[in-house]
């Protein structure tokens, strides 16, 4: 079922992922990220994530054109990272604080990071949505800053394809399998 809803998805017109995940992601679910975004980035899919070290890092880094990517900041230079999308409006802050239990009590620094995961999944307007999420928590749950992106893509029923689950994964590469067989079938 997974896979048939990935496969549609990236036949679908609009070409929008999220790739995002916990900074203590494993190194072979990061591996597999990297698959994942070098096959949606020859599909021409545009990424949205974060700059955080781990799973952010790994998504990106498979995507060498700057029009294929859309990597929104807390503020500028956030983890030496030079997107100019770092500007949290107060607008992305409020959506935020729906999903965030503890948002008063939160470090204005911590709100803007929050702030910064609703760009994520509702991309710079907060009305233009990704298609997917792709994603990996340490618990599998809507966990650590990932999760509060993932409540949010929950409730604007984004589907969300969490790799910390076994037969997640599984699917994945299921799914690359049979993308990369009809793209060398088109060729």
């Amino acid at each position: 079922m997974v896979c048939e809803v990935l496969i549609e998805k990236i036949y679908d017109n609009k070409r929008i992922y999220t790739g995002i995940g916990s900074r203590q992601t494993p190194s072979m679910i990061c591996d597999l990220m990297k698959r994942v975004a070098a096959l949606l980035y020859r599909k021409g899919y545009v990424l949205r994530s974060g700059a955080a070290h781990g799973a952010d890092e790994a998504f990106e880094s498979q995507v060498g054109n700057i029009f294929q990517k859309e990597i929104y900041l807390p503020w500028e230079w956030f983890n030496n990272h030079p997107s100019n999308l770092y500007k949290v409006s107060e607008q992305a802050k409020e959506i935020a604080s729906k999903y965030h239990k503890h948002w008063n009590n939160l470090k204005p620094s911590t709100k803007l990071i929050m702030g910064r995961n609703v760009y994520q999944v509702l991309g710079l307007t907060l009305d233009n949505l990704s298609n997917f999420v792709v994603c990996c928590t340490v618990d599998g749950e809507f966990s650590g800053g990932t999760g509060l992106a993932l409540r949010l893509a929950h409730d604007y029923k984004i589907p969300i394809f969490n790799l910390f689950f076994l037969n997640v994964r599984n699917n994945i590469f299921s799914l690359i399998d049979v993308v990369e067989k009809r793209i060398d079938a088109i060729k």
